[in-house]
């Protein structure tokens, strides 16, 4: 049978192609939806979402405390370092016109930042003050004590000042150089072991933040199975199965961090004033660092990357052992 001039062309099946815009607007719809259908489901189950939350707060807070606690031995070291100086001794036959002229030496020496002279009198004098035998020492017919410059290196590293008081060691007129390197050797010993315990709490805190996580979100991926296998058999990936959960995880760090930092802040504010009390009793001024902006932001972030990746974990496990009926 022929067809008509001036009949219609006939009609077939036709394909219709979604632009790129449409495809990534309708993506952003199902993120928006499944962050706000996460933060819904862990609403209507308060008490158990605020002890995982908590459960991850209490696991970040430890390392998190230790790192502030490092930061603030860091500051103290810096001003123990700056604070490092050597004295030099001169020999008993040196006076006082002499040892102004080896204290102008010194004072122009590249790896010398600040000279102090202290005569043979003001040494017996500064001695009698802190020991109090100004009465006996007043009966000496002669001074023992030798004059000294006091010097303060540019650069305060344990090898360049050990290399400076051999070099002042060889002056002419110099006796002896003192130095004492050891505290500070000690406390640098001490925070490169605390900075190694705090990377150390960190990882096993944050596979327990994993675990947290995990367990929370396998629990949850067992009580929807049966949605889970209905809309893997019509055709969803797994990207589209993990989504909601990956939010959930998400929620839960997000609520932990800010958890940690609220316990790290109220536990700061507590013990403010002891600590000044103890710095101020060995005359000093000493206050417990804080997070600030920056740190508060890695706290949550950190919190948050773990939570998404322990549902991540869980999830996928999950997808992996098990097939839909």
């Amino acid at each position: 049978m022929s067809r008509r001039p001036d009949a219609p062309p006939p009609r077939g099946a036709r394909t219709h192609r979604t632009r790129s815009s449409s495809r990534f607007r309708g993506w952003l719809r199902h993120h928006r939806a499944m962050a706000l259908d996460s933060a819904w489901r862990l609403l209507r189950a308060p008490i158990g979402s605020l002890v995982t939350m908590l459960a991850i707060a209490i696991a970040l807070v430890l390392p998190a405390a230790l790192w502030l606690t490092l930061n603030g031995a860091r500051l103290l070291d810096a001003e123990l370092t700056e604070s490092a100086t050597l004295t030099a001794y001169l020999a008993h036959h040196v006076d006082e016109a002499q040892a102004e002229r080896i204290e102008e030496a010194l004072a122009a020496h590249a790896g010398v930042g600040r000279t102090r002279l202290i005569t043979a009198a003001e040494g017996m004098a500064e001695f009698q003050q802190a020991l109090g035998l100004a009465d006996a020492l007043g009966r000496l017919e002669e001074n023992p004590l030798p004059a000294s410059v006091v010097v303060t290196p540019t650069d305060p590293g344990p090898e360049a000042v050990r290399a400076l008081a051999d070099e002042i060691e060889a002056m002419t007129g110099v006796e002896e150089v003192r130095l004492d390197l050891a505290w500070i050797e000690r406390l640098r010993h001490l925070a490169e072991l605390g900075r190694r315990a705090a990377l150390a709490l960190g990882v096993l805190f944050g596979g327990g933040v994993l675990l947290v996580v995990g367990n929370t979100i396998r629990l949850a991926v067992e009580n929807r199975r049966k949605e889970i296998e209905v809309v893997t058999l019509i055709g969803a990936t797994h990207g589209f199965v993990r989504r909601p959960f990956l939010y959930s995880g998400a929620w839960y760090g997000l609520g932990g961090g800010l958890l940690a930092w609220g316990l790290l802040t109220l536990g700061g504010e507590w013990l403010a004033a002891p600590v000044a009390s103890l710095a101020a009793s060995y005359g000093a001024s000493f206050s417990l660092p804080r997070l600030g902006v920056d740190g508060s932001a890695m706290l949550v972030g950190c919190s948050i990357i773990l939570g998404w990746l322990g549902a991540w974990i869980a999830v996928s496990r999950h997808l992996a052992e098990r097939k839909p009926r």
